[in-house]
């Protein structure tokens, strides 16, 4: 099969790595790496009519039209590897599938072998495999001692990128602002969805266990299963309260019973506490006892504070006030 085709069947990503590791051949024979002057070993490849194309090697000091992009930000994603194949940065996975924005500046000879230098020789649409010298390449481009774990892995580091777009400071800043609106028009909505979803969790988890509860302007729905005496509690005040929460499986994940059975002291309104708290305590006076149902946008949202409480999760709570002060 022509080398064009294989790539092409293959797909950008993997004809990469199969390149890095030597295993995409032409004619029977592998693919060898250019090499610059200071020693940066390199394939680029470009996107032809639907086949990965590779580019001829470039002068031995680097790209000559370099200078033209001195001075725009260069968009990229990027992969770092050792010399044994793993994985030490993934940008698409730790940047949620956006690029890595990289300043173009003039090179300076110390920077000879560094990923600045491997990184000056993309043009938009380049996918390239880089092979640097881990000692070069920790000490110009990361300034610290190579790590005991990628130093044992071999005396090299496998670079992949591919160069989405150059553009100016101002092109980049107009494209941040969009992508700004649009995240938080994604946001909006998805947070919509989850209210959706939380209150019919809610409203079916009263339904089968035959609770009337009342909701608070905010979203907390609230049961009171013994009334206290006195005032409401007011924000500012320090209230004390013991508690037992649990998802809505029932599954307990914290309980003052596992903290000697000590009320918890925190003043009401002041965000010490998950906003659920503060909003459903607001409706109970000294003595009380009551049931909240929390929806996830009050309690921890998309983010998981540990095993025991999944992302999104409605979070129930039986509480105390045991004193306001």
């Amino acid at each position: 099969m022509p080398y064009s085709v294989r790539m092409r069947v293959l797909g950008s990503v993997s004809a990469l790595l199969l390149a890095a590791a030597g295993l995409v051949s032409f004619q029977g024979k592998p693919v060898p790496y250019n090499r610059l002057k200071s020693g940066l070993e390199y394939r680029i490849y470009r996107l032809e009519k639907g086949r990965y194309v590779l580019r001829p090697a470039l002068p031995a000091t680097g790209d000559p039209t370099y200078a033209s992009r001195v001075g725009r930000i260069l968009s990229l994603h990027l992969q770092f590897r050792t010399a044994k194949d793993s994985v030490l940065m993934h940008s698409r996975r730790q940047n949620e599938s956006q690029p890595v924005r990289v300043p173009l500046d003039t090179l300076r000879p110390s920077q000879g072998g560094s990923v600045e230098q491997a990184l000056a020789l993309l043009q938009p649409g380049d996918s390239g495999v880089f092979r640097l010298n881990l000692d070069t390449v920790f000490s110009k481009s990361f300034r610290q001692p190579v790590p005991g774990f990628i130093r044992r892995a071999g005396p090299t580091m496998l670079v992949f990128a591919k160069a989405v777009s150059v553009q100016t400071p101002a092109e980049v800043e107009a494209q941040m602002r969009q992508e700004e609106v649009r995240q938080q028009e994604t946001a909006t909505l998805k947070a919509a969805e989850q209210a959706r979803r939380d209150e019919a969790l809610i409203l079916a988890y009263a339904k089968e266990h035959q609770l009337q509860p009342k909701k608070t302007p905010r979203g907390v729905y609230y049961v009171v299963t013994r009334p206290g005496s006195g005032p409401i509690a007011q924000p500012g005040q320090t209230v004390s309260v013991l508690y037992r929460g649990q998802l809505l499986s029932g599954q307990e994940f914290d309980a003052s019973a596992n903290h000697g059975n000590k009320p918890i002291e925190f003043p009401l309104g002041a965000g010490r506490v998950i906003p659920g708290w503060d909003e459903g305590l607001a409706q109970l006076s000294k003595g009380a006892k009551a049931t909240l149902l929390i929806p996830s946008a009050l309690a921890y949202g998309p983010r998981s504070p540990g095993e025991s409480i999944p992302a999104n999760s409605v979070l129930l709570f039986e509480v105390e006030l045991v004193d306001v002060k």
